[in-house]
């Protein structure tokens, strides 16, 4: 992989997925944030409705990354859901606290909401 495609991907942020819909088998693009944490890449979004990128990628596991902000790339990647909620909790909390910047107290205090209600899919470049 281009080292600045690498860095980019690595500094995670703000980024279009184009998935395949499950329904319709038509591609759907959307805006979406992304995070990475010890060398593993993680989308996920606000607790509440089920979201259909994430239904999408659990039908259809390969999607298309496009960086957007300092590197442009379209980037070939694939994903699947963490069933495991301890391990949606540990990411779930480093991004509402490291990217999101959202007090502790307050992580804490709706952790649960999160990990129960919140679309949560793990990826790698294939």
């Amino acid at each position: 992989m281009d080292p600045a495609i690498k860095e980019a991907m690595d500094r995670g942020g703000i980024a279009d997925i184009t998935t395949i819909g499950r329904k319709t088998g038509e591609s759907r693009r959307i805006e979406i944030y992304f995070h990475q944490f010890d060398g593993v890449y993680y989308l996920t979004g606000r607790h509440g409705a089920k979201r259909d990128w994430e239904a999408n990628i659990i039908s259809n596991p390969e999607f298309t990354l496009h960086l957007k902000r300092g590197v442009t790339a379209d980037v070939p990647v694939a994903g699947e859901p963490e069933p495991d909620p301890e391990e949606r909790a540990r990411i779930l909390r480093r991004a509402l606290i490291e990217s999101w910047d959202s007090p502790p107290d307050r992580v804490e205090a709706s952790l649960h909401k999160w990990v129960e209600g919140s679309p949560f899919i793990r990826f790698k470049p294939v």
